[in-house]
């Protein structure tokens, strides 16, 4: 399967292709909008991903151009903005989905299959996990026929924990990834997983929110 992936951060785009090229795909990279026009226009990709800050041409205006010309590769979206304007722009102009940064690579690489899946049908923005599933759009999560709203912060938290899988997540990444340049402290991440325990015995799910010391957390599935 053939991907284009073009970004501008060449870090950043070389990561990538990395992670693609590990699940068995083959990776195309373009540094900026106008070469990755002209490799799109080819229509020889099976996906593209593309960074929505561009120089030359922007994300958005490429996914038009590609359309225009009826090229109809399934697009996924990456920025840093996580405005729902420049979300429904992104949309608007022709993507399939819609990604913020920073990213996990597990995330990525299911989106990446949801894609080339469902080509042509409209997509459930949804992670899963063991009995679990999260809305991002709506911010339920839900175990079975029982659902809780998460807050926002309640929300990016699992949504990270989420998309590591079984990964260990230390506190510094959460706090770095949801709270940002804020003063926010250990002590916040420790309460939000507190609060995220409890609606996950709320909703009874067999998903526990795991303390590994002085690492992090991750999280694992206990039968019984």
């Amino acid at each position: 399967m053939n991907i284009l992936v073009v970004e501008d951060e060449r870090n950043l785009a070389d990561a990538i292709a990395r992670i693609l090229r590990g699940a068995s795909y083959n990776a195309d990279v373009c540094y900026d909008g106008r070469a990755g026009l002209r490799a799109g226009l080819s229509g020889s990709y099976d996906a593209a991903i593309l960074d929505v800050m561009l120089p030359g041409m922007d994300g958005t205006e490429l996914v038009h151009e590609l359309r225009r010309h009826d090229v109809s590769t399934p697009v996924l979206l990456l920025t840093a903005r996580t405005s729902t304007e420049d979300k429904v722009r992104g949309l608007d102009a022709g993507a399939d989905d819609y990604m913020t940064k920073p990213f996990e690579a597990q995330e990525l690489l299911a989106r990446l299959r949801a894609l080339t899946r469902r080509r042509g049908e409209v997509l459930i923005d949804e992670v899963d996990f063991a009995d679990l599933t999260l809305d991002l759009t709506t911010h339920d999560l839900s175990c079975g026929a029982s659902s809780v709203h998460l807050s926002g912060k309640e929300f990016e938290v699992m949504r990270i924990l989420m998309a590591s899988s079984s990964r260990v997540v230390s506190k510094q990444d959460l706090l770095s990834r949801v709270w940002g340049g804020s003063e926010a402290s250990e002590n916040s991440v420790e309460a939000y997983v507190s609060f995220l325990r409890k609606k996950l015995g709320h909703i009874g799910s067999k998903v526990q929110i795991t303390t590994l010391r002085m690492l992090g957390y991750r999280l694992e599935v206990f039968e019984g």
